[in-house]
């Protein structure tokens, strides 16, 4: 399958800003601040295809679960993907989007470890990715609320939308996972907000 899509990011997990796990002022992250990490992260695609079929507009959602002391610290997630979207469009979101293949120019955390996929769930999503102000709801399972940027002069890089790609790190008012899978609740912890480029290996640069 060939696809590309670009858009914007937003993340946000348990850990304390600035997240340990980010690159800061080129110096490699290292261990998450409590050493279980829990987050949500998303997708919001502007732009971009697979194999023909558009996937402009759509968001796609992860919550997720690791330990650092786990041997490999596999990931255990859930994927949500927008129940708006036609029956090829979210095949081919489960099938080739950053959350589901190993095939793209940039391996993933879930692409070279570990991981367990325990749910895909069709869901209505309202997501917002308005700089500094992002937001994401997805009803009687998630909410993620950024308060603002993290007060600090650092230059912050993320490995999932990519170190090339400038970012800032945000601090969340809320982060809220109420899953039959997977339950956490925050206040005041990380976040992050960018944009990403991905594509498969055959997929051309534009």
């Amino acid at each position: 399958m060939s696809w590309r899509i670009r858009g914007s990011y937003f993340e946000s997990c348990n850990c304390d800003a600035i997240c340990p796990c980010r690159r800061i002022d080129g110096t490699p992250g290292g261990r998450s601040t409590h050493g279980i990490c829990m987050g949500v992260l998303s997708w919001l695609v502007e732009e971009g295809d697979a194999d023909g079929v558009d996937l402009s507009g759509l968001p796609v959602v992860v919550a997720c679960r690791y330990s650092d002391d786990e041997p490999g610290s596999p990931w255990t997630w859930i994927l949500y993907l927008d129940s708006r979207a036609a029956s090829e469009q979210r095949a081919a979101l489960e099938g080739s989007s950053p959350v589901a293949s190993a095939a793209m120019r940039r391996p993933l955390p879930w692409a070279w470890k570990g991981s367990e996929l325990i749910a895909v769930r069709p869901v209505a999503i309202d997501v917002d990715h308005t700089r500094r102000r992002q937001r994401l709801r997805i009803r009687d399972r998630v909410s993620v609320r950024i308060r603002d940027r993290y007060d600090g002069v650092e230059t912050v890089t993320c490995v999932i939308p990519g170190h090339e790609r400038p970012g800032e790190e945000l601090v969340a008012d809320e982060l809220l996972v109420e899953d039959a899978e997977l339950a956490f609740a925050y206040r005041g912890v990380c976040g992050y907000g960018s944009t990403f480029v991905y594509g498969s290996l055959d997929s051309p640069s534009r």
